[in-house]
């Protein structure tokens, strides 16, 4: 028996002859297939055919003047090739599914999935900043197209989602479409789920190793020095920035040599307004804080809801850490005047955005 034929899901070929040429459709006057002054009235196509070749077409693909493009073409508003699009979107995710399945997918050495991020991580988020965030991005580029650098951002929310929407911001508004890869700390890694989640989307530990490492391979690496003390802090000390620790990630992008870029969040203060700390519940948890807002825990699960602010992310104008010599990552003075740079310019951002911003929600 002979070897039986595979044809991909995504062969165009077969459907070629509905989508190459347009129909037209008969114009002329009269009955049977003449016209009144004896020309021959130009033969219609039946529904998703195709009409003969004929050597008064003139150039292929030419159509009546006098119709729309959707008629045409024979659809009622829908493109030619919407039957192939989704023909090739079906075979790309059961092409996806097979990997997925077989192990036939790479990972980095930090255990980060690019292809598990681009098709389901980035699309399960995009919605959120898109939609229900609403996420303003401004000085995109600032960005450096290839090489690495560091962003350094202020961190807030009670939950760590301003993370997650810049991740999101930065790939889908820079014109490389560039990742961003976040140093997390332990707690995420030890809680089960999100930490194998992190580290399909590119989060790795924050650690000056990992760190020094994504920024030498060119990576954009993203840090957010206040930890949990920015995230947990109390609803009335929103937008005042936090220490910035001992100014490590200036250390590691001096060795690295990379650009260091000044991210300013609005938006993130308000999705959880933080009005107490249960530390004795946060104690026996292993939390740094278990928050209490307006609706959390008095509504349930639906008090996990957060409120849809608008958010407003602005990447300030990169500051340079090439011109230094290798011994300057060892100088505290000037790692603490760096620090104080990065900080003082998220702080004065913030405030200049807020005085922009009309209202919370709009």
């Amino acid at each position: 028996m002979a070897d039986a034929k595979v044809i991909p899901f995504d062969d165009d070929r077969s459907r070629s002859g509905s989508a190459s040429r347009p129909a037209r459709r008969r114009t002329g006057a009269g009955s049977g297939g003449g016209r009144g002054d004896g020309s021959t009235a130009p033969v219609s196509a039946l529904p998703g055919g195709r009409l003969p070749e004929s050597p008064s077409d003139g150039a292929e693909g030419a159509q009546d003047p006098q119709l729309p493009q959707e008629e045409a073409v024979g659809g009622v508003g829908a493109p030619a090739d919407a039957g192939g699009g989704w023909d090739r979107r079906i075979a790309g995710g059961l092409a996806f599914l097979r990997r997925r399945v077989t192990g036939d997918y790479e990972v980095d050495e930090f255990g980060y999935d690019k292809e598990l991020t681009d098709q389901v991580l980035m699309s399960a988020l995009r919605p959120l900043a898109d939609k229900y965030f609403r996420v303003e991005v401004k000085g995109i580029e600032n960005i450096p197209s290839d090489g690495g650098a560091l962003i350094v951002a202020n961190h807030s929310g009670t939950l760590p989602l301003d993370g997650l929407m810049l991740q999101v911001a930065v790939h889908d508004n820079h014109p490389a479409e560039r990742h961003l890869r976040l140093l997390a700390a332990d707690l995420v890694f030890h809680l089960p789920v999100v930490n194998e989640l992190a580290r399909k989307a590119g989060h790795t530990l924050a650690c000056a190793e990992d760190a020094q490492r994504l920024l030498e391979l060119g990576e954009i690496v993203g840090v957010m020095p206040e930890g949990f003390k920015g995230i947990g802090k109390p609803f009335g000390d929103r937008y005042k920035l936090q220490r910035f620790g001992r100014g490590g990630f200036v250390s590691t992008a001096l060795r690295a040599g990379a650009p260091i870029v000044p991210c300013s969040i609005v938006g993130a203060e308000e999705i959880y307004p933080m009005i107490g700390n249960a530390k004795t519940l946060a104690r026996l948890l292993g939390f740094p804080y278990f928050p209490i807002t307006p609706t959390f825990p008095w509504l349930g699960p639906l008090g996990a809801v957060p409120l849809p602010t608008k958010w407003t992310i602005q990447f300030g104008e990169p500051i340079p850490t090439d011109g230094y010599p290798p011994e300057a990552a060892e100088d505290p003075m000037l790692m603490f005047n760096l620090t104080d740079q990065v900080r003082e310019q998220i702080q004065h951002t913030l405030y200049k955005l807020l005085v922009q911003r009309r209202s919370v929600f709009f």
